[in-house]
Order: C-alpha cells, then sequence, then structure tokens
C-alpha cells in the first residue's frame, strides 16, 4: 500500500506536550545564576528526595526519588531547590490556558503534560511540523521555558514521540509510519503499560510492540477488560483513546503527606492528621462538596492501617475531619513507624443534609467561621489562619496532585 503524501490531511493528528524538567526549569527562570548548573529540587528545604533535577544534574547520574545524599555524591556541585508548588502551578496554568488559543480540545494530563487534538486545525495551522513550533513558540513566549513536543495520529504515539528529542524537541512520526516505529520498542516504553501488565505480557512471548500481534486482542481483553483492547491498539500505533477535555466529579477527596524517617511520636502524628484534616475541609468547601464518610490511614513498615469512619450527617468541616482521624489513632496505633498519613472523603456529594444531633445555630455559626477563614488563606495564603498546631507544621511542604489540572476541584496543591 503506497504512503499517503506527506502533504495530505491527517485523518487524526494529536500532540502530546512535555516540559522537560519542569520544576527545575522554572527555578532556573526565576534565578539566573542557576542556569546552565545542576539542580535538585527537593519536597522543602529540609527534603531529602530528589522531585527532579536539571539536566545538568541528570548527566552525573540523577534521578528522580533519588536521596539528596546519594546525589551530592554524584554530584558535589548540586544545587538544593525546595521545591515552590504554587509557582509552578500558576506557570502551568498560564501555559494551558495558551494552548487553547491553538486548539480547544486540550486535556491536561498532569501539571507539566498535555494533549492536543489537532485535527480540526490542519487548514488553520498548516503542517504537523508547523503546529508543533507554533506549540514551542506559544509556550515560549507565555513562560521563558522550553518544552518538547511529540506529534503522531494518537495519544500513545505522540507521548512516545514527546520521549525521542528531549530537551526542547519536536518529534514528529504519521499514522502511516507508526506501527512500524513503534515494533522494535519494548512494550514497557509505552505510556501504561507497567510491570505487571508486562509480565503477563511475556507469558505469552510479548516483549516488543511488534510482538503484539501474535495473540488476538481477545487474549489480552479477557484479562484487563477494556484497557486490554486499548493495549493491544496501543502497540501498533493505533490508540483509540480521545482527547478528554472534560473533569468529573470526584469519587473521593483526599490529602496526604510523607512523614519524616523513622516518625513515632503520637503528638507529631496528629499535627500531620490535622493538616490533612483541614485541607481535606477547605478543599471540600470550595468546591461545595460534603462526605459522610471518610478514610484515615497511616502506613507503617508492614503496609497501611486504616479505618472507614461513617458519620449521621455529611460535612465540611476539617475540624470533625480530624475529631474521626483522633480517635482512630488513639484506638489503633500501638507506636509503629510511620511513614505517611492519608485522609480522605469518600463519595463527596453536593447534597446537604441537615444535622439532627447539632442545633442549627451551632451550624450556623462554624459554617460561617469556616467560610471567613477560607476567605482570609485565598486572599492571604494557605492556613494564614489555622489550628496553632498546623500554623507550625514547618516540615511540611505541600505538593501538586497527580491529577492536578488548571480549574476545577482537581486544581489541587
Amino acid at each position: 500500500m503506497a504512503k499517503p503524501h506527506t502533504t495530505q490531511p491527517w485523518p487524526r493528528i494529536i500532540a502530546l506536550v512535555d516540559m522537560n524538567c519542569f520544576f527545575a526549569q522554572v527555578e532556573q527562570l526565576d534565578y539566573p545564576y542557576w542556569r546552565n548548573k545542576p539542580i535538585g529540587v527537593t519536597n522543602g528545604k529540609l527534603g531529602s528526595t530528589i522531585i527532579t533535577s536539571s539536566y545538568e544534574a541528570r548527566s552525573y547520574g540523577v534521578k528522580t526519588g533519588m536521596r539528596l545524599k546519594e546525589a551530592r555524591q554524584l554530584c558535589p556541585n548540586i544545587i538544593q531547590a525546595p521545591s515552590r508548588p504554587n509557582r509552578y502551578a500558576a506557570i502551568s496554568t498560564d501555559i494551558m490556558m495558551a494552548l487553547t488559543s491553538i486548539t480547544s480540545k486540550v486535556e491536561v494530563y498532569s501539571v507539566d503534560e498535555a494533549f492536543l487534538d489537532l485535527t480540526d486545525c490542519q487548514s488553520l495551522h498548516g503542517s504537523p511540523e508547523q503546529m508543533g513550533r507554533l506549540i514551542k513558540d506559544t509556550i515560549s513566549q507565555v513562560s521563558g521555558l522550553t518544552c518538547s513536543v511529540g506529534i503522531s495520529g494518537d495519544k500513545t504515539t505522540a507521548k512516545f514521540a514527546a520521549k525521542l528529542h528531549k530537551p526542547d524537541g519536536l518529534t514528529v512520526i504519521t499514522p502511516w509510519e507508526a506501527e512500524q516505529r513503534l515494533a522494535g520498542e519494548k512494550v514497557t516504553e509505552l505510556s501504561g503499560i507497567n510491570k505487571g501488565i508486562a509480565g503477563f505480557l511475556a507469558k505469552y512471548g510479548i516483549y516488543y510492540c511488534g510482538d503484539m500481534k501474535k495473540v488476538p486482542m481477545s487474549l489480552i481483553a479477557q484479562r484487563f477488560g477494556n484497557p486490554g483492547r486499548r493495549i493491544w491498539l496501543m502497540a501498533q500505533g493505533k490508540d483509540p483513546e480521545p482527547i478528554i477535555t472534560t473533569v468529573k466529579d470526584p469519587k473521593s477527596v483526599g490529602h496526604g503527606k510523607v512523614m519524616p524517617p523513622g516518625t513515632r511520636d503520637i503528638n507529631t502524628i496528629l499535627i500531620y492528621f490535622q493538616h490533612m484534616s483541614e485541607k481535606v475541609g477547605a478543599r471540600l468547601r470550595k468546591y461545595h462538596f460534603l462526605s459522610d464518610t471518610f478514610f484515615m490511614g497511616l502506613k507503617t513498615p508492614e503496609g497501611w492501617l486504616g479505618t472507614k469512619a461513617k458519620i449521621d450527617s455529611a460535612t465540611d468541616d476539617g475540624a470533625l475531619i480530624y475529631q474521626l482521624c483522633k480517635s482512630f489513632i488513639l484506638m489503633s496505633y500501638s507506636g509503629q513507624e510511620c511513614r505517611q498519613v492519608q485522609v480522605t472523603a469518600l463519595k463527596p456529594t453536593h447534597y446537604k443534609q441537615q444535622d439532627m444531633f447539632i442545633s442549627e445555630e451551632k451550624n450556623h455559626k462554624r459554617e460561617a467561621l469556616n467560610s471567613a477563614i477560607d476567605e482570609i488563606n485565598e486572599r492571604y495564603g494557605e492556613f494564614t489562619v489555622a489550628p496553632i498546631r498546623v500554623i507550625g507544621r514547618s516540615e511540611m511542604p505541600n505538593v501538586i496532585a497527580p491529577a492536578w489540572k488548571p480549574t476545577g476541584h482537581r486544581k489541587t496543591i
């Protein structure tokens, strides 16, 4: 079959924007004397783990998830940059909004990645290469940062293409070349295929994308359902998943925090739980959700110790959520090392059920107090007003949620 002429419009054209070393890039942008130097971004001043690093640091072998101590052994001159989530989120918001000037079909995949459906823009913006350059120029103008762009006929191949020439790259893989281009790549090179899925595929001799045709789609679908059908097509450059621009109501609203190594002090643990409870309550109120069921848990070396608690009336009050956490700790905690805490509101709803056990006057007073606190914190910064123990949380910096979006309830730090 003859290949279509390169100037022929594609039936579908998808771009993936990857803001290379995004956090480190922002730090080098804001602190020019750090440019062209090895930067390691950590979670706060006392953070001991590398969140991301600049390419200068990566050239020494520094990797995400590496302990700062190990990174210093590899790169003695590495500069520790405490993360600034609000700054990164603000720049990301500007970038994502600017991308909508190119196409309305933008899927914010994470704080530093986005998919664009450019199918209907071909007559307006020109060839895939021209659209790729337009994307890069737009991002540079709005942020001063560089990115890598991958363009193909489906999401998976576009994401694969974006990885090929970093940093500041532009890679185009045409839809009719995608299957052949992926054939020699290991299946684990594709986004979404983890070790567990790869282990299953290996049982049937599937190690490379080109091996996928050895088995029928039904075999993968029988094991993984609809995602299995997608995996079978992904390996052949035919990922059918569309660009998703809508954000569904949440099935849960939660916050968690990693704790300093060796934490066993119950008062410290309670401070962390109070911090997370207040964050969950504030987020529920901001987006007009309530919940009557909460999960609270702490991670120990043996795994998670947790429980669910259901209350009679749905709430958005962090103080009440914290009382549930406190009861859980007093009843269940027996001195194990605590590595992480988690507080999650399950099945949040917009419907507010009247509390039959607290007077309407007391409800009104508490709601008015929370509303005033939220207004102050929105204006002057998170936890400007908060319980005294939370205000003193010097070792508990924020992080950006993996499912972060520039608007709505997923705009979470």
